[in-house]
């Protein structure tokens, strides 16, 4: 007993030791510009603040590890969700994964320095698994509590890239995801119409939504809240849905 409080004695005279000093974080050195190190505790990792979903265009998950992981392909992501549930993590959730290329979204011009990539094992003409779906929304829900990403935040790369990019599909279950609270989602009959005389472009930016190319835009907009990929003009009815998903956003 004597030497058993000896040893919870020292042990805990060790533990005090450790706390009483300080260590200095050490800085990794990038400029060749001379300079004096005077390293700061003051600091903490940097946080995601949006997810985007992607579907992988291949048959088979393996068929997409081997892109996500092959050097030479230059794309990535963090994790990857198979047609069976099964979970990959592919890159550290605070690194910057090559998933969003040259995008954009509500002034965020680098949507890869700011957000998680997640892959789903889907070849862009298929309903998507309901094992795969189960998972993601696991997931979600844990990346959503730990980094308190907004609700509006959930985005389809095609949001990002319009035009470029078109996934995940119009077969992608978004009102599904809304339900729980993964994206914005609106339905009909809607409480308000767009203002008079705001354009379909003011009314897609306003969103989010890079409308540089006003076409491609609509098409991005009708495949992720209509299931649909038209690129003519808004119709009153859509134009109250996008009224609606604004409000939406300025609530979240």
């Amino acid at each position: 007993m004597f030497l058993n409080n000896i040893f919870k004695l020292t042990a805990l005279l060790a533990v005090l030791a450790l706390a009483g000093c300080e260590t200095a974080p050490v800085l990794k050195k990038y400029s060749e510009l001379p300079a004096s190190e005077r390293p700061s505790p003051n600091f903490g990792a940097r946080r995601p603040n949006f997810i985007i979903l992607h579907h992988t265009a291949d048959n088979t998950a393996e068929d997409s590890l081997r892109t996500l992981t092959t050097p030479r392909f230059e794309v990535s992501s963090h994790y990857l969700i198979g047609r069976d549930g099964k979970l990959y993590y592919l890159v550290d959730e605070l690194a910057r994964a090559w998933h969003a290329g040259e995008s954009y979204w509500g002034g965020t011009t680098d949507l890869n320095s700011a957000s998680i990539g997640i892959e789903l094992d889907n070849n862009g003409k298929e309903p998507f698994a309901e094992p795969m779906i189960a998972t993601l929304l696991q997931l979600l829900g844990d990346l959503k509590t730990r980094y308190k990403i907004p609700t509006a935040n959930f985005l389809a790369h095609g949001d990002i890239i319009p035009g470029r990019k078109v996934d995940p599909s119009r077969f992608f279950p978004w009102k599904q995801l809304a339900e729980r609270g993964f994206g914005l989602w609106c339905e009909s009959p809607f409480s308000a119409s767009a203002p008079n005389g705001a354009s379909d472009a003011i009314l897609l930016a306003a969103l989010g939504y890079d409308v540089t190319n006003l076409r491609a835009t609509a098409a991005a907009f009708r495949r992720r809240f209509l299931a649909s990929e038209s690129g003519e003009p808004l119709n009153p009815d859509e134009r109250a849905l996008l009224q609606c998903l604004i409000d939406r956003k300025r609530e979240r």
